[in-house]
C-alpha cells in the first residue's frame, strides 16, 4: 500500500539531489562565456550587461555582488603568475608594466571565493591604487606581493600557504565597453622567490 508512494517519492528525491548538484557543479565549474584574457589576467566584459549568458548570470545572482556597468569600468582577476603558477601566499610576487587607459584602477588580493584577504597585522597595505602607486618615468610601475614588508609599493598578503587572487579594477576606463580590449597589454606577474623552497 505505500511501497509504490515511497519509490516515487525516492525517485524524486534522487532526480532533485541530482539536478541540484550538478547545478552546483556546473556554477564552480565555470563563471560564464565570453572571456577575455590577457597574460595571466582575465576579464568577463559581458558579465554585467543585459547580453551576458545564463552560467554568468547565475553567478551574479548566487553572489549577490553588484559589478560595474559597460561603461563604469572592468574587473581582471589572476589566478596564476605569467608562468602558469598558481598565486600562493607564502610566495613573494611582483607586479610589474602599465595598466590600460583608466581615470583609476585598484589592486588587492583575494581569496578563492573573491573575499579580500586580510593583511598579516592590522594596518598593513592591503590594496593599492593608482593615485597611490609610485611610478617610474615612463608611468610604469613595479609592486611587490608577499607577507614581509619590502620597500616601494607593497601589497600585503598574510602569512600561509592557501592560494589567492588577484583583483584589478579599471575604473570610468574608455576600454571596458568595446571590442579594443583584446589589445591592450596588462602588467605581467613574477614569482621571485618562495618561502618553502
Amino acid at each position: 500500500m505505500f511501497r509504490t508512494p515511497l519509490v516515487i517519492a525516492t525517485a524524486l528525491a534522487v532526480a532533485f539531489g541530482l539536478g541540484i548538484l550538478s547545478s552546483i557543479y556546473a556554477l564552480r565549474a565555470t563563471v560564464g562565456f565570453g572571456a577575455i584574457a590577457l597574460g595571466p589576467w582575465t576579464a568577463f566584459p559581458a558579465a554585467q550587461t543585459i547580453d551576458a549568458d545564463p552560467y554568468a548570470k547565475a553567478h551574479r545572482a548566487r553572489d549577490g555582488k553588484l559589478l560595474l556597468g559597460a561603461a563604469e569600468g572592468l574587473t581582471f582577476t589572476a589566478a596564476k603568475d605569467s608562468e602558469n603558477r598558481s598565486l600562493v601566499e607564502n610566495c613573494r610576487y611582483e607586479i610589474q608594466g602599465i595598466t590600460p587607459p583608466a581615470r583609476l584602477w585598484t589592486l588587492h588580493a583575494a581569496d578563492r571565493n573573491g573575499n579580500p584577504l586580510p593583511g598579516t597585522l592590522p594596518g598593513l597595505p592591503t590594496g593599492i591604487n593608482a593615485w597611490s602607486v609610485l611610478r617610474s618615468a615612463d608611468s610604469s610601475f613595479s609592486i611587490r606581493i608577499a607577507a614581509s614588508a619590502t620597500p616601494g609599493n607593497w601589497l600585503a598578503v598574510p602569512e600561509g600557504k592557501a592560494p589567492f587572487l588577484l583583483v584589478m579594477t579599471l575604473l570610468d576606463t574608455p576600454t571596458a565597453g568595446s571590442s579594443g580590449v583584446i589589445d591592450l597589454t596588462m602588467p605581467g606577474i613574477t614569482r621571485l622567490d618562495c618561502a618553502d623552497a
